[in-house]
């Protein structure tokens, strides 16, 4: 594991670090915020998951989630959200939302996509162990979070491993993502055409065919321009009712789908991941 940077913050550290990933084939960046804390001590650990078109750098430079991490005493990783790298296949009509900056945080299957968009192993497997290896993070204490589809991610990954993850929260998250252009487009060209597929990585889906944990919670901004054709909140809110799951919904008036809307909730999420977190 390479050390990219490191920067004094808040009586912590944040890094950024490299490593070549055996998942994905690629050499692959991510950040980790470390509070302070006592010599020996193992710390809870927060996941975060960014959206289309990110990598680490978004939440790391704009999340403004380090003066809640060094009080509360949570480490927050930022795992990149595809791989990159030379022969690594991209859109081939360099669209946004497919290709690089867009792993879905699925395992593909499909080619040219399987050799290197394995983001699930990555995000569930492989970096986990290299954190719990490198940095004084206690593993028994995991929560995670995302940001659209890093959302999607968050709340895909804490329905399949709720005894893993002891708290799930996203901001404006892709919750259907079979049922929306994004998703069907994501989910059709990395796993195929077969639907059935799909459920697995559709968090409506996964609660529909079982999936529980104790609670989410979800800040959506109410003038986000993709709310209606993308985000489509309101199904996650049914799926959870019928399924007796509680669901915190928040509708965030004037706010849109950017980092300023999540830097001014970050700091809800983290108290509620803490209080999960111990």
């Amino acid at each position: 594991m390479e050390t990219v940077s490191t920067n004094a913050a808040f009586g912590g550290t944040q890094g950024v670090y490299r490593h070549v990933s055996a998942a994905t084939g690629t050499e692959m960046t991510f950040s980790v915020y470390v509070p302070p804390h006592e010599a020996g001590a193992r710390l809870p650990v927060v996941w975060y998951l960014s959206g289309l078109t990110c990598t680490h750098a978004n939440v790391t430079e704009k999340g403004e989630f380090r003066r809640a991490c060094a009080e509360l005493g949570l480490i927050l990783v930022a795992p990149d959200t595809s791989p990159r790298g030379e022969g690594v296949p991209d859109d081939p009509d360099g669209a946004y939302d497919f290709g690089l900056g867009a792993g879905f945080y699925v395992d593909a299957t499909q080619a040219p996509w399987a050799a290197n968009y394995r983001m699930w192993s990555y995000v569930t497997r492989e970096l986990p162990a290299l954190v719990g290896e490198h940095f004084p993070a206690d593993m028994a204490r995991q929560s995670i979070m995302g940001h659209s589809m890093g959302g999607h991610g968050a709340l895909t990954i804490g329905l399949t491993f709720p005894e893993r993850y002891r708290a799930v929260s996203a901001f404006a998250p892709i919750v259907a993502p079979g049922q929306v252009p994004w998703g069907e487009k994501a989910l059709g060209g990395y796993l195929g055409p077969d639907r059935a597929a799909w459920r697995k990585h559709d968090a409506v889906a996964l609660i529909e065919d079982g999936a529980r944990v104790p609670g989410l919670l979800v800040d959506q901004g109410a003038a986000d321009q993709f709310l209606e054709g993308q985000l489509k909140p309101d199904l996650l809110a049914a799926a959870c009712e019928r399924a007796g799951i509680p669901l915190m919904l928040r509708m965030q008036p004037g706010y849109d789908h950017s980092y300023y809307f999540i830097s001014t909730f970050m700091e809800d999420h983290l108290r509620w991941h803490a209080a999960r977190l111990g």
